[in-house]
Formats: structure tokens, sequence, C-alpha cells
């Protein structure tokens, strides 16, 4: 398939930094190490909070080293990078521990980094304090779509951008760990999207969400379907819609899960859909008066956000160390997802738009 001049996965340019994984679970073992051993990146360690669990994943992927504890593996010195995959209350005791090892070059942590705002910013400046590079996984910047899409509308095809919308009706996996928060969808799926919104459009001035409970989450929750617009200084509006019902889920119904994006532009127009919900590659089509004479045109590519994406996500990291540059991921612009989202929570709670400027990072 051809992608017709665009670039949907990342070059790899970095990959001799020896990698320690921290989580034994579907993430860890469907995406991160699948992604790992296609691109050539050396793990050299695993542990978990089950050794065998750990035990199990690294017979899998040829892992040579399983460590008792998140601990000792972050102790160990011959891994150079910890990448973990972590419930967000363990999370940030983990990264501490690593700040502290002098054989640790660069931290990866998942979204969401820790339970709040003051908490990532914490971590935020404990880590340039230990100048260590700590990285955050917002895998969808590297879907390749949304790679796509950025290419195009920073190639000016589609001109000013005016409106933007995700619009997704697809049910995630909820981890177990989640039971014990009261904070759902806003914090653990629609973080991709209001993420990636930034990724394409910059910080937004001010959100509004509205929320109901999912009739299939059986535990109690706060925010079930989540619905949030978003300005922004460029005047762009957006919407983000996470519909996680999305219909029954039994025998013999035919269920339609999807997620489709589009954005529009004074130019143009580009939309799309993200192939997670049904394990397919993403797709963009796209339109121009300037660049295509109006026609449509569809790039494609055979590579998938799970797991191709996490490619990318641990390459930005690891030139980040070999270049001495700040990453592509870096902490301190996901304190900035992370404040945005807790505008979302406070809209929610308060019933009313809240301006980004209201929450101190």
């Amino acid at each position: 398939m051809a992608a017709k001049g665009f670039e949907p996965d990342v070059k790899v340019r970095t990959k001799e930094y020896r990698i320690g994984c921290v989580g034994a679970g579907m993430i860890m073992a469907e995406c991160h190490l699948a992604a790992y051993k296609e691109a050539g990146f050396p793990v050299v360690a695993i542990a978990s909070r089950t050794r065998a669990n750990a035990q199990k994943v690294a017979t899998r992927w040829g892992i040579p080293t399983v460590h008792d504890t998140p601990e000792r593996l972050i102790e160990d010195t011959n891994v150079e990078i910890i990448d973990l995959a972590f419930p967000p209350d363990l999370q940030p005791a983990l990264i501490r521990h690593a700040l502290k090892q002098k054989h640790i070059k660069a931290i990866l942590a998942q979204k969401p980094l820790a339970l709040s705002v003051e908490e990532a910013v914490k971590l935020r400046d404990e880590a340039a304090k230990a100048g260590k590079i700590l990285s955050v996984n917002q895998n969808m910047r590297y879907d390749q779509s949304m790679r796509v899409l950025k290419q195009i509308m920073d190639s000016g095809a589609l001109g000013d951008i005016v409106f933007a919308q995700i619009d997704m009706h697809a049910i995630p996996h909820w981890q177990t760990f989640l039971e014990d928060y009261d904070r759902l969808t806003l914090a653990n799926m629609s973080v991709h999207h209001l993420d990636v919104l930034r990724f394409l459009f910059g910080d937004p001035d001010e959100i509004t969400t509205l929320t109901r409970k999912d009739p299939r989450t059986t535990f109690d929750h706060l925010d079930g379907i989540t619905v949030s617009t978003l300005r922004f200084p460029s005047g762009v509006l957006a919407v983000s819609l996470e519909d996680v019902w999305s219909g029954p889920r039994q025998e013999g119904y035919k269920d339609d899960q999807h997620i489709n994006w589009r954005v529009d532009g004074t130019k143009g127009v580009a939309k799309g859909t993200i192939g997670w919900p049904t394990g397919a590659a993403s797709t963009l089509t796209y339109a121009s008066a300037e660049t295509t004479g109006g026609e449509w045109v569809s790039p494609g590519w055979d590579t998938m956000w799970f797991p191709h994406a996490f490619i990318g996500v641990m390459e930005q990291l690891q030139h980040a160390v070999k270049t001495g540059t700040p990453p592509a991921l870096s902490v301190a612009d996901n304190v900035k997802t992370m404040a945005l989202v807790e505008a979302g929570y406070r809209s929610m709670a308060s019933g009313r738009t809240v301006k980004l400027s209201e929450i101190a990072i």
C-alpha cells in the first residue's frame, strides 16, 4: 500500500539502549514487547508484581533475566532504560526509585502518570532535578493516521483549521485496577483523544465535558460515556466523544464498533478511522482545493496503532538519550495533557466550561 510521500511510521534512528520492562499485563505482553521485537530493541530484563507472570512473558519474548520485584529490576546495572506498565497509584514510587539509580538513563511511564496533576508536576520537577529523561507513553500520537494527518496539516493542504472531531463508539478493555478509582473514561480512554488534539492543534483555552454512566460497567464510576468540547486560541472548535457503551454486546447482535475522525479546514477536509476496535489499520482520506484538485486521495499503510505505534514511543526516548535532546513525548508536555483531563473533570463536577488557566501546573 502506498503512503504517497507521507511517513506513517517512524524511521528507527536509535536502538542500542538496554531496556528493562516493569509489568507483564496485556499492554506490555501484546504491544510494547511485540513492537520492540519488530524494531530490534534490546530487552534485557522483566519484572512484575508476580514473578510467575513475568516469567511467562519472558519465555514468550525471549527476555534473558526475570527479577523478583520491580525494585530489583530498577537496581539492575545492566538496565539503561526503564519501561513501566504499572497502575498510576504505584507508578510514582517506581519512577522515584529509578531517578535515584546512576545507571538509569531514561524512564518511559504510562498515562496517567499519576492520580493527580499535583503529583505529576512533582515527578516532572524531580526528573529534571535528577537530570534524567522522563517520557510518557502517549502512543496515539504515533497512530499512522494521526501522523499523516499532522503532515497534511503542516503542509498547508487543509488551510486554516475550522473544526475537528473524534467520534468513538467502541468498548475499551478496562484494567481491573481501575475498579479502585473513581475516574474512568476521561482519565483512561479520552486521554488519548485529548492528547492527540493537543498534538494537532496546540493547547486549548477551555473545555466543557458532559458525562453519564455506562450501563455495561458494573463497578462504581463517575464518568462512563463522555463528550468534551474544546476551544483553541486559533479558533478551532473540537469535539471528543467516547461512547464506551456503543450498543449491546451479545450473541447474535452484530455490533458496529468504530472510531471515526474528521478535520475541516478552509482549503480542504481530512477524515478517517482509528482501527484498534476491530484490529485493523487506521485509515485516512483527504481532499484539498490546493493540492489534490478537490479530489479525494487515500494514502495507505499496513501497520497499526497496536502494536506498531509503540516502536515510535520507545524510539523517540532512545534517540533523546543518544542526542541529549528533549524527547518528543516529554513529561512537561504530558503534564499539560493531565491538566486538560483535570479541567474536564472540573467541568463535569461544576456543570460549566473550565478554562485551562484555572489548573495550576
